[in-house]
């Protein structure tokens, strides 16, 4: 990878994703992508929350039942409620996490994000499949900017990109408050990204910027909380084509290139506009142009190069 060093994100998943046999049947649900392309590049926190409240494996499934009192966490033949149990299990685990991202694994009631059923107490009723699991949805409302998917969603690939693009955003920020910073690495950690947080969202990259302007007169602690969040909710909203052409054109604008080449340059980016190249054509001929023309801050802009190249995710045309 080009530009800054890399470092290796934090990435909290569901146990079953990565081939540990803890599924309900005593099997696993390896995910392709994630045991394979990513795993060498992060560090996976395994979970498995109903191994954790003791179930064990194999063991009875279970689903979301509504109930006066709020959802309940059923097992389906012994008829267990295991609400408490799993909500007490969440708020410890939320409160203890720490790190840059989580996949979850879909359609389950503990650990789904999206779609899950809860299903009527009563006959009649309709089912209601809109819902989040337990485990999950108390992780989701502990850290609302957390990047979090489930091994289905990632399948396609703008949100695979998507997702995959923030956690090593948030991990690269995590690295730098984790060691001895001073202002003048914030400033620098701040440059690198502007582009990137400009794709993102403009108005959190002016948020960003006011956060580092004033860091030498606030005391560190304040300011490390404020550009997180800043930082974080910034790169929460999605870089649509759009944005990452007026990012492209930033570049474009501060490299000292001969009017062939910068006409050139210009018409890959429409292209990309234009839904005719993927964003990685226009990206790797602006760090190559930057390189060529020793332009150091563009040339190290994350926008340019926010993951492993090696993992090869901005190959999709947009649409």
């Amino acid at each position: 990878m080009t530009g800054p060093a890399p470092v290796r994100p934090r990435v909290a998943v569901s146990s079953c994703l990565i081939g540990e046999l803890v599924r309900f049947n005593g099997g696993h649900s390896r995910d392709r992508f994630l045991a394979g392309p990513l795993d060498p590049y992060v560090d996976w926190v395994p979970v498995c929350p109903e191994m954790e409240v003791g179930l064990g494996t194999p063991r009875e499934t279970l689903r979301l039942e509504r109930s006066p009192d709020g959802p309940r966490l059923m097992t389906r033949r012994t008829r267990a409620d295991l609400t408490g149990r799993m909500a007490a299990l969440a708020e410890a685990r939320a409160a203890a996490l720490d790190v840059d991202g989580y996949v979850f694994k879909s359609k389950s009631p503990t650990c789904g994000i999206h779609g899950i059923p809860l299903y009527p107490g009563a006959e009649g009723q309709p089912v209601d499949r809109r819902r989040r699991g337990v485990f999950a949805a108390a992780i989701v409302e502990a850290h609302p900017l957390l990047p979090v998917e489930d091994e289905g969603r990632l399948h396609d690939a703008v949100l695979r990109e998507a997702f995959v693009e923030r956690i090593f955003a948030h991990a690269r920020l995590r690295a730098l408050l984790e060691d001895d910073w001073r202002t003048r690495d914030l400033v620098a950690f701040h440059a690198r990204h502007k582009m990137q947080l400009l794709a993102h969202d403009p108005a959190g990259h002016r948020a960003a910027g006011a956060v580092v302007a004033r860091a030498g007169t606030r005391p560190r602690a304040e300011v490390a909380s404020a550009y997180t969040g800043a930082f974080h909710a910034a790169l929460a909203e999605r870089a649509r084509p759009g944005r990452n052409v007026n990012a492209l054109q930033h570049c474009l604008g501060m490299l000292g290139l001969d009017p062939a080449r910068r006409d050139h340059l210009a018409g890959v980016i429409g292209a990309y506009r234009a839904g005719l190249v993927p964003l990685s054509v226009p990206a790797a001929l602006v760090r190559h142009d930057a390189e060529g023309e020793g332009a150091a801050y563009v040339r190290d802009q994350t926008f340019l190069s926010p993951y492993p190249d090696e993992l090869a995710l901005r190959h999709h045309v947009p649409a």
